[in-house]
């Protein structure tokens, strides 16, 4: 198991927006992520929509996201949740940057 964590930036005007969703994912977008081992997966989010994403996946980051990079569900997602982003080009999923673990206790 590897912990990842990663920060994307959601638009200061779609923020509420993006909360709803989020209470509600597409049931297949959850056994999507579970399936190529994104566990123990959670979102936060400052008020100005700086959004620290935090998992533990079963092999790694990168397997992580090649494994959704083949659910046709993911580019749903991806194509739905495209203009909730601020500074990106593309899909959130193709520019998340993996955070360095400088410390943990268990």
């Amino acid at each position: 198991m590897k912990r990842v964590g990663f920060l994307l930036k959601v638009k200061q005007d779609k923020i509420a927006e993006y909360k709803k969703h989020h209470e509600s994912v597409w049931p297949e977008m959850l056994t999507a992520l579970k399936k190529t081992g994104w566990n123990n997966y959670s979102l936060f989010m400052r008020p100005d929509g700086l959004l620290f994403g935090y998992f533990e996946a079963s092999e790694s980051f990168q397997a992580s996201l090649d494994g959704m990079s083949k659910e046709e569900i993911n580019a749903k997602w991806q194509d739905f949740m495209q203009p909730y982003f601020e500074g990106i080009g593309g899909r959130a999923d193709e520019n998340m940057i993996e955070l360095e673990e400088v410390f943990h206790l268990d």
